[in-house]
């Protein structure tokens, strides 16, 4: 009878040692696909940038540093690979971005051009959609984070060297979208 206990108690630990390693593999692949996503929105949005620029020079060739500072933020925030390297990057390239659209504020001409106002929208939606990958993200990172923590999961992520993850955050004077409205 002490044997057939002893058994249960083993086949009961190895089916929630692997259930709970099971469950560390799917959430790290779902942060993996989380940090994807957003990185696929911000390419879109990098892929964008040159287009913009390109068509408010056209309009106002005197801010030709401005130009140039969100050409090396772009450049720098393609470059970034971790989650807070992107976030420091990001932050810098949505105030560069800021400034080209208050720029382009001052041109009548600009404003109302057709192509301008498709990349207008297209970044917006784009923007809208980053927002959204970042809270998918971060929403994983959370449950990755929090199982790493809880007992007796706390067990098999030290055993396996399963690590907490960085969340992707954006600076609180940061966090409102590009505005793009004219």
């Amino acid at each position: 009878m002490i044997g057939i206990i002893v058994a249960v108690i083993v086949v009961f630990f190895v089916i929630w040692f692997a259930a709970a390693y099971n469950g560390f593999i799917k959430l790290e692949n779902m942060v993996k696909e989380g940090w994807s996503g957003i990185n696929v929105q911000l390419k879109r949005r990098y892929d964008l940038i040159p287009n913009i620029i390109e068509t408010v020079k056209g309009y106002a060739k005197h801010e030709e540093g401005l130009f140039v500072k969100v050409t090396e933020q772009r450049s720098a925030a393609l470059k970034a690979e971790s989650p807070a390297e992107k976030s420091q990057a990001e932050n810098m390239l949505t105030s560069t971005l800021r400034t080209v659209f208050a720029v382009a504020e001052n041109y009548p001409e600009l404003k109302a051009n057709e192509n301008f106002k498709h990349l207008q929208q297209v970044l917006t939606e784009v923007e809208e959609i980053i927002q959204k990958s970042r809270r998918y993200y971060n929403g994983t990172v959370r449950d990755f984070n929090i199982k790493c923590k809880s007992f007796p999961s706390v067990i098999i992520a030290n055993m396996f060297g399963f690590k907490e993850k960085e969340f992707f955050e954006i600076e609180d004077s940061e966090k409102e979208n590009v505005k793009v409205s004219f």
